[in-house]
């Protein structure tokens, strides 16, 4: 079988409800509406959130680690950054031995926030109805998918 071919006897699929990418469109959609829900709260965005996980696995990064981290330019993250600099979660600071790099860390409210966004995981799972291997193997194969269609815009 080609790499641009589908297997024998299968054919592509040609209704809305067929389509791969329909079916992760829709679900992102679901579960950015729940994300906007969990962390009203919070006062975060969605992606404030991710920018936040980074920063709770390893403060101190640099914007173009953070970016590689998020799959996000530094032109989408700096607005995210400032707006969160502005809620005083994060310092940005340009970097000593290179100025071009400006490194990003948590203030004390911004470390402050990762106990009171310790539910929104849980939460997260329990809004799936999955079980939680389903979940597991669903993110692995996001994971992959993720990785084949990075391989395919790069090459």
């Amino acid at each position: 079988m080609s790499k641009n071919a589908l297997p024998a006897g299968i054919e592509a699929p040609r209704t809305l409800d067929g389509q791969l990418c329909f079916a992760l469109y829709s679900a992102n959609l679901a579960m950015g509406k729940l994300y906007r829900q969990l962390l009203a709260g919070l006062d975060l965005t969605y992606p404030q959130y991710l920018v936040m996980l980074v920063l709770w696995e390893g403060d101190g990064i640099t914007v173009s680690e953070l970016g590689e981290r998020l799959f996000l330019d530094s032109a989408t993250l700096t607005p995210l950054l400032k707006r969160l600099q502005a809620a005083g979660m994060v310092q940005r600071t340009r970097g000593t031995r290179d100025e071009r790099q400006v490194i990003v860390t948590l203030t004390d409210e911004g470390r402050a926030l990762r106990e009171k966004a310790g539910q929104v995981p849980v939460d997260v799972f329990c809004a799936t109805g999955c079980e939680i291997d389903e979940v597991v193997g669903l993110k692995s194969q996001l994971e992959k998918l993720r990785a084949g269609l990075i391989d395919t815009n790069n090459g």
